[in-house]
């Protein structure tokens, strides 16, 4: 099992964010795409027993993380992990139906990948979630073309020299992404060590 600090770090600031959305009282269906590790899913998990989560994850690696978490917790709430590229048309994500999750998450993603990723994280949350349902966004990012504070200018160009297809997206084209694929950004919860958490809602118009 692999363990990253950042994810036992944000782990608890996210959960909460996420008990704000999530009815507890109802059967929710989750996609957590580009899962990491799996212990932000494992400890979503556990907090939220009325959640039924799928796992998903595009390194090897990491998937084998995800199963070892699985087997050693036991949790009947986790399914087993997609091998999903959200670079891919979402009907090669594992099967999953049109309007068929209530929520869909992904954490510290964006900034780290190519920007088809996220365009065809956006593409297929407008195709998969429910009318009203979510999509959750974590990581750090730039606001109206102004990244703050310094260190995140920095961490920005430290990207950008590792791989110049990364770096921080501006909520603004995110935004724009969104209402191309009938949803809307609803909320932005500010977040520990200068990140953010992006609430897109899915219109309620089937």
């Amino acid at each position: 099992m692999l363990c990253a600090a950042a994810a036992e770090r944000n782990k608890d600031p996210i959960l909460s964010v996420l008990r704000e959305c999530v009815d507890p009282s109802l059967p929710i269906q989750a996609l957590e795409i580009a899962s990491g590790t799996g212990q932000h899913v494992m400890h979503f998990a556990r907090a939220l027993p009325n959640v039924t989560w799928q796992p998903s994850e595009v390194e090897q690696r990491s998937l084998e993380s995800i199963c070892a978490y699985r087997e050693a917790l036991r949790l009947g709430n986790v399914k087993p992990p997609l091998a999903l590229d959200s670079s891919q048309s979402w009907e090669t994500w594992g099967g999953t139906q049109p309007s068929y999750l209530h929520l869909i998450t992904n954490i510290n993603m964006i900034h780290i990948s190519a920007l088809s990723c996220t365009e065809g994280l956006f593409k297929g949350a407008g195709k998969l979630l429910k009318p009203g349902g979510l999509l959750l966004t974590y990581g750090p990012y730039a606001i109206n073309g102004l990244i703050t504070p310094q260190s995140n200018v920095d961490f920005n160009q430290s990207l950008r020299q590792r791989n110049p297809e990364w770096g921080l997206r501006d909520t603004a084209l995110l935004g724009a992404l969104a209402e191309q694929n009938g949803m809307f950004l609803e909320r932005v919860v500010d977040m520990p060590a200068n990140n953010k958490c992006l609430l897109f809602r899915k219109e309620n118009t089937p």
